[in-house]
């Protein structure tokens, strides 16, 4: 019988602090998230010399609750994972520094994970029975990736946003029309209410990459639409146009995924990132899914957002390939897949 595999696992890669055990990958015993969504909401986004701060000043705090709710110690895990990128470099730092100096002084093995496996790998905990080859779309502030998982650990990307990313777009829109930050759950609350026809926004597509997404051009459509608005002195409904700049995110979406399921054959489908958890998104991928006999798969909402326990299913299939750093690790904020 293996050895059971137990890991403290920190992220601190934008504006959340977090720490996780997690047992042999998919089994969470912890996972402690301090948020910051309060703080930068005051400024309408992330201001990251703040978030770092804040990622000093509770990172102890998180780690030592994450070991105490689950009945570990530092002696008794055997490795600490840690994001090292992608994300603000300041925040990095303070995850990556706290790591190193812990994983030292318990004389612990260190592993760095890419934020990004983490988003895929979350779909392991909360899916037991799911295993690769399977496509993931992670759509996330920061990132839209369409990705094949042929094994642990093995990345082939068919697609990428050339520009913004969905849910970068879904703020600077909700910020235009006057819902603030963050954006997604505001633009996904208001386009309830509105009719995702009633304005046309563009669906960007690339005859040289048809698996890329490009959303800036959508949002620059939406501005211009307020902006005509404006200048002709005509009103806006505020509900109509995230309902229709939802649909078009929705379509963009499922557009690609739709083409990369029939041209890869894949018969299993996830998402992962914190625009995942957008109901609208989810049940459209859903029904394609189900329309293509393929099986779908998600990570609750919790761990959709930034947390640590992703990191910790992450950094298990790097612990299980032998796969350590030493103590030159460093925060690369522009780290890739």
């Amino acid at each position: 019988m293996e050895k059971t595999v137990k890991l403290l696992a920190i992220e601190s890669s934008c504006d959340e602090t977090a720490a996780a055990v997690v047992k042999d990958g998919r089994e969470i015993l912890s996972n402690i998230i301090a948020s910051q969504i309060d703080l930068h909401t005051l400024y309408g986004g992330v201001v990251p010399e703040l978030a770092s701060r804040k990622h000093t000043e509770k990172i102890d705090q998180v780690v030592t609750e994450a070991l105490k709710e689950a009945g570990e110690t530092l002696s008794s895990i055997d490795a600490v994972a840690v994001t090292y990128g992608p994300g603000l470099v300041g925040a990095l730092l303070v995850g990556v520094g706290y790591a190193k100096a812990l994983a030292w002084a318990a004389e612990k093995p260190l592993i760095g994970v890419n934020h990004i496996e983490g988003h895929i790998a979350a779909n392991y905990i909360e899916h037991k029975d799911l295993t690769p080859p399977f496509l993931c779309l992670i759509i996330s502030g920061g990132h839209t990736h369409l990705v094949h998982i042929p094994s642990y650990g093995e990345y082939r990307i068919l697609g990428r946003s050339r520009d913004d990313a969905a849910g970068e777009a879904f703020d600077k829109v909700a910020r235009s029309i006057g819902l603030g930050y963050p954006g997604g759950p505001k633009i996904e609350k208001a386009a309830r209410e509105g009719n995702p026809e009633a304005i046309a926004f563009p669906r960007p597509r690339f005859d040289d990459a048809p698996y890329d997404f490009s959303f800036s051009g959508l949002k620059s459509a939406v501005l211009n639409y307020l902006n005509e608005c404006g200048m002709k002195g005509l009103p806006f409904d505020q509900n109509d146009v995230a309902a229709s700049f939802q649909a078009a995110v929705v379509d963009s979406l499922t557009e690609r995924v739709m083409l990369a399921l029939q041209e890869t054959g894949e018969k299993k489908f996830a998402i992962a990132g914190g625009v995942a958890s957008n109901g609208s998104i989810r049940n459209a991928l859903k029904n394609l899914c189900e329309e293509q006999g393929v099986g779908f798969f998600s990570p609750s909402p919790i761990l959709c957002t930034d947390n640590a326990a992703m990191i910790g299913a992450a950094g298990y299939i790097e612990f299980r390939e032998g796969r350590f750093a030493d103590l030159s690790l460093n925060g690369v904020p522009a780290l890739k897949i």
